[in-house]
């Protein structure tokens, strides 16, 4: 079944004129990203300065995730829209928790979330938005599978939305006022991205995967390094790569920050989607299979029109694992038992988890079940824990009746829900509250600290699906499979043969139920209900605009010190079950930040009585006094994933301002969004001034401008005070949103609905 044909469709009519046209005003030949981005401009057609213009668009569709979804549905419900403006759909993927199973975890999901899952399915009702039930599959996945299509635009309320990207999909990661602003019809900003060429030679062979892409360009470009920018991949290499294969390269692109990352349309697309009962999509993208590629000559002279050309030979590209506790820490294979031994990272591997949204696919769990099949075959018995995540229901039922699934039974696997589990920190990992040493391996896509079982101390390592069940298997960290022997339970030594699968099934996919909800033709009888004494959902109130006076006497709430991600601020694991009552999940803010005054994490000086006490509880403090604060934070900061809830906490408190050395580009624009100060030092070193009393004004708002700076005043107790140059990026639509208190504010003044 395809999905919105209707849609897709008029875009492809419609994009070989708007092709035509760009060529006009560009004069030279287009990359693939730039043929996407111009066919979708909201605004006039001109050109625009790569990572200096802002420019508007209007995408194609909006995705969620459950846990994101709330919030941006309880913002949604405010617009005052009877329907949304663009395809839209929900997914229950993060709230299951990992513990026994499938059946019995999404069982008790459907049982705890109950009141959660009832409220995103009548949103969803009213407002046309498809619904995609517990258990039905990862967002991502579904999204690929049924949604995604080459020279397409989606947002979607969580970092991994580019995953798309592997079938030629322009997709982005948004906090969920972005998604507001395009569900109820109005233009989508984004700074115009630089673009970042990586060229593909060679071919994948043996033990290494599509994943090992990433990892091996994470290593390159780092957590930041792709921050502002597109990344196209082109060349033989990623013509050859399957399509599940480009989404898992996609996938990770929001490890290095890149805005998304995208691959050519091409014969190995087309398979898929066929694969998945989209041969009309298939169809109308070979009419304008031209315009889903870059041009030939941008590809043949890739350094004329990318702004960066990396070069990955495929042919010498090595199996990685990455990690610890930053997913750019890059080792290939032959170099990671010296890691292991230098670095002292613990040397038995406890758990080895495959699947995610980043490694699900049916190529994946083939792949990996090979080895699965081999342990058995060899008598080898295996060291690790497996745990098995399937990206989607389609995928679990066809890997069921295709003996994946039991292969990895066979050597102990337990199979977990279609969900994030384990990938988000829903995993409910027996003995973790020991906080033990301990190593681990998955085939996900983050690993920061606490990621996955909130244990600090657990050493997550990031791999391919393959190379985690191979290291399952031997159970030691120092283990190479390209090389090294295993000694079986007949004590005879044996070696793993390389991974081998299928990329597509070839008994073509087969699922009994999908798990999708139609909503209602019309919602005008669906009626939504908010227990007013719940405490998973709240209502929202709006957020008071700008007084029109400089901000003054303003409280430090944290000097936050080394990396800060939107895990700190706002983390995950038990805290899902607040994402729809803001007043709970406030409760959270910054647990886990550093401050830079006595290097303890989640201890802070309250300065109205000069104790000391846990962050949110300061937090609070402020907000009852009517105290107005500022955070200030080091390098990268809100780094990960997407939520929006790392910016509407601190909104909630009172935090006017938010001064560090960079930001990372999505928890930038959140804050924007919520009327926070979005302010970086102009002088990096200026951080080092800032003193635990101080107290702040923020000067230059009564005439905030485009490129104008504004003014941080420290107050120090010795009465003098420090002076601090603040850049930022907001633009005059986006100050309009500071001015108003939110964007949401803005759309609703816009649509004459402002109570």
């Amino acid at each position: 079944m395809t999905f919105n044909f209707d849609w897709i469709q008029s875009y492809y009519q419609s994009l070989p004129q708007k092709i035509d046209q760009l060529r006009q005003l560009m004069n030279r030949p287009l990359t693939l990203t730039e043929k996407i981005l111009y066919a979708h401009l909201s605004d006039d057609l001109r050109e625009f300065k790569r990572g200096v213009d802002y420019a508007e668009f209007n995408p194609d569709r909006v995705a969620m995730q459950d846990a994101t979804a709330q919030m941006a549905l309880l913002q949604f419900m405010m617009a005052g829209r009877e329907k949304v403006a663009v395809p839209s759909t929900v997914h229950c993927d993060h709230l299951i928790q990992a513990k026994a199973g499938s059946e019995e975890d999404v069982a008790t999901a459907e049982n705890t979330n109950s009141e959660v899952y009832h409220f995103l399915s009548s949103v969803s009702n009213k407002y046309g938005i498809g619904f995609w039930k517990p258990g039905a599959g990862i967002i991502h996945q579904v999204i690929l599978e049924n949604y995604a299509f080459p020279g397409g635009m989606m947002i979607g309320t969580d970092s991994h939305t580019v995953n798309a990207g592997g079938l030629g999909m322009v997709a982005i990661g948004v906090g969920g006022a972005d998604a507001v602003d395009v569900m109820a019809g109005m233009p989508w900003e984004l700074k115009f991205p630089r673009l970042i060429g990586v060229r593909l030679k060679g071919k994948l062979s043996g033990w290494t995967s599509s994943k090992d892409v990433i990892l091996k360009l994470a290593g390159i470009l780092t957590v930041k390094g792709g921050t502002g920018s597109i990344v196209e991949y082109f060349g033989e290499g990623a013509e050859a790569l399957s399509c599940t294969g480009k989404g898992t390269i996609c996938n990770m692109g929001a490890e290095i920050g890149a805005t998304t990352s995208l691959f050519g349309y091409g014969q190995k697309m087309r398979d898929y989607l066929i694969a998945t009962d989209r041969r009309d999509v298939a169809d109308a993208a070979d009419a304008v299979a031209e315009h889903l590629q870059g041009d030939g000559e941008v590809y043949a002279n890739p350094e004329s029109y990318f702004d960066q050309v990396i070069d990955i030979n495929l042919d010498e590209l090595e199996p990685h694992l990455n990690g610890p506790f930053s997913p750019d820490k890059a080792w290939p294979i032959s170099q990671f038992k010296k890691a292991v031994e230098e670095n002292d990272y613990p040397v038995t591997m406890e758990v080895g988890l495959i699947g995610s949204c980043t490694n699900s696919s049916y190529e994946d769990m083939d792949r990996a079940a090979s080895l699965a099949r081999q342990a058995k075959d060899k008598n080898l018995t295996v060291k690790s824990q497996l745990t098995v995540t399937p990206g989607s229901e389609q995928v679990r039922f066809t890997i069921e009746r295709d003996g994946q699934l039991q292969a990895f039974e066979d050597i102990g696997g337990l199979v977990l829900a279609n969900a994030c589990g384990p990938c988000i920190g829903q995993w409910a990992r027996s003995g973790a509250e020991k906080q033990e040493k301990n190593s681990i391996i998955t085939s996900f896509n983050r690993n920061f600290a606490k990621r996955n079982d909130g244990n600090p101390n657990t050493y997550a390592f990031v791999g391919s699906p393959e190379m985690v069940t191979a290291m399952a298997i031997a159970g030691e960290m120092t283990f190479n499979p390209l090389t090294d022997s295993l000694t079986n339970d007949n004590g005879d030594e044996v070696i793993l043969d390389p991974p081998v699968g299928d990329e597509l099934p070839q008994g073509g996919f087969a699922v009994e139920d999908l798990g999708y909800q139609e909503p209602a033709a019309s919602g005008a009888g669906v009626d939504i209900e908010i227990n007013p004494d719940s405490d998973r959902l709240q209502a929202l109130t709006r957020f008071n605009s700008w007084d029109g006076q400089d901000y003054s006497h303003l409280r430090l709430l944290i000097k936050a010190k080394g990396k800060c991600t939107t895990d700190h601020i706002s983390m995950a694991g038990p805290w899902l079950r607040y994402r729809g009552h803001l007043e709970n999940i406030s409760k959270n803010l910054l647990m886990g930040a550093t401050n830079a005054f006595n290097d303890t994490v989640n201890l802070v000086k309250n300065q109205l009585n000069g104790n000391y006490d846990k962050i949110p509880m300061v937090a609070d403090a402020y907000r009852i006094a009517g105290v107005g604060s500022i955070v200030i934070g080091d390098e990268n900061y809100g780094e990960g994933s997407s939520r929006e809830h790392a910016a509407m906490e601190p909104r909630f408190v009172g935090v006017k301002a938010v001064l560090v050395k960079s930001f990372a580009r999505i928890h930038e624009t959140n804050l924007k969004k919520q009327g926070i100060l979005a302010l970086t030092f102009a002088d990096k070193s200026d951080y080092g001034k800032i003193l635990e009393d101080d107290t702040f004004e923020i000067t230059g708002l009564t005439n905030f401008q485009p490129g104008v700076p504004l003014t941080v005043i420290a107050h120090h107790l010795d009465e003098t005070y420090t002076e601090i140059i603040a850049n930022h990026t907001f633009n005059e639509n986006q100050i309009e949103w500071f001015k108003a208190g939110s964007a949401l504010n803005g759309i609703a003044q816009a649509t004459h609905l402002t109570e």
